[in-house]
């Protein structure tokens, strides 16, 4: 059953920010980037309880190619995303999200 995605501010602005790195790094590698995120939302979409939870009710998914991890949890039919997140980061910081 495919579920509606919701993308906090929080994890937009994380998103965003990913974005501006890579492209500093090389032109068009911020829509590389985008496009396995975009890839992991319509995974979480189709199969939402098929990623691991890694905190409390927050389940984790990685992008393919890219050092990231979208987290998110479910809430009646919606994944509310709530992070957007480097694999390296402490992660006490996404975990005061929800």
């Amino acid at each position: 059953m495919a579920r509606r995605v919701v993308i906090r501010a929080e994890a937009e602005a994380d998103l965003l920010d990913a974005m501006s790195w890579y492209k500093a790094q090389r032109p068009g590698l911020e829509d590389e980037f985008f496009l396995a995120f975009d890839a992991s939302l319509s995974k979480i979409r189709r199969t939402p309880k098929a990623f691991p939870v890694v905190h409390g009710d927050i389940r984790r998914a990685l992008l393919r190619r890219f050092p990231y991890g979208i987290y998110y949890f479910l809430e009646g039919e919606a994944a509310v995303v709530i992070a957007v997140f480097h694999a390296k980061r402490d992660p006490k910081r996404w975990q005061q999200r929800r």
